[in-house]
């Protein structure tokens, strides 16, 4: 019987998809909004309709604008992101210990995989299968497309759990698995755990302070990641 719902963010937690995201982002706000974005711009550990909200509001339009103009926007997005992935020379890759890990859990009869990711529905499958994960390994999820506030999202992937399990799922039996601050803190509403891996931007030690449940350099040691995800840190 499944105990632990495993949640994992995409950007900086399982691959890195060579800028294609903030390329895409940029092309779409710009067509969208005829506005041209800032360059240098915090995309980590935020959702896509609130980096869209943030990059317009930056450039002078308007609030009423943004939300009237948002659908097209994300939609243009994943088209530009679509065509990013497309081209072989995006970059792409799956961060080192990921595929050991997701065959590891997978293997399990108490746990369920499932994504917890400020993309859009569309384009976390995007991104997964551009670097050859199946985005259906993942039984359930939450996305940017569901709710533009991060901190929202865990009892979003709960409810889906519970629904699809028949059962409740116990905030302590969340597990979420980030790079960012954001990540970290997001699962605290509902009592989620959370486990930091410092293949994004944030080191180690700057995971740790958020008051992780455990934080690794990578997800090589399987084991390891295991023993924190299921049971006590070793």
């Amino acid at each position: 019987m499944v105990k632990t719902l495993v949640l994992f963010d995409i950007d900086g937690t399982i691959l890195h998809s060579g800028g294609a995201g903030r390329r895409a982002v940029h092309r779409a706000v710009e067509e969208i909004f005829g506005a041209r974005p800032p360059a240098e711009h915090e995309f980590a550990g935020k959702t896509d309709p609130q980096i869209v909200r943030e990059l317009m509001l930056r450039v002078g339009v308007t609030a009423q604008a943004i939300q009237q103009r948002m659908p097209r926007a994300l939609a243009r997005y994943v088209d530009h992101l679509s065509a990013e992935l497309g081209d072989a020379s995006h970059g792409g890759a799956v961060y080192p210990g990921v595929v050991a890990l997701l065959d590891a859990l997978e293997q399990r009869d108490d746990v369920l995989l499932g994504l917890l990711t400020g993309n859009v529905r569309e384009g976390a499958r995007a991104k997964l299968a551009a670097v050859g994960i199946d985005p259906d390994r993942f039984r359930v999820g939450a996305f940017g497309s569901d709710h533009a506030d991060r901190p929202e999202l865990p009892a979003i992937a709960r409810a889906r759990a519970e629904e699809m399990l028949g059962r409740p799922v116990s905030g302590h039996d969340v597990v979420v698995i980030g790079d960012t601050p954001a990540d970290m803190g997001c699962g605290r509403g509902i009592g989620a755990r959370a486990i930091g891996v410092a293949t994004g931007q944030y080191s180690v030690d700057a995971l740790r302070a958020c008051d992780a449940h455990a934080v690794f350099d990578d997800l090589s040691d399987t084991a390891a990641v295991v023993r924190a995800i299921v049971g006590d840190v070793a």
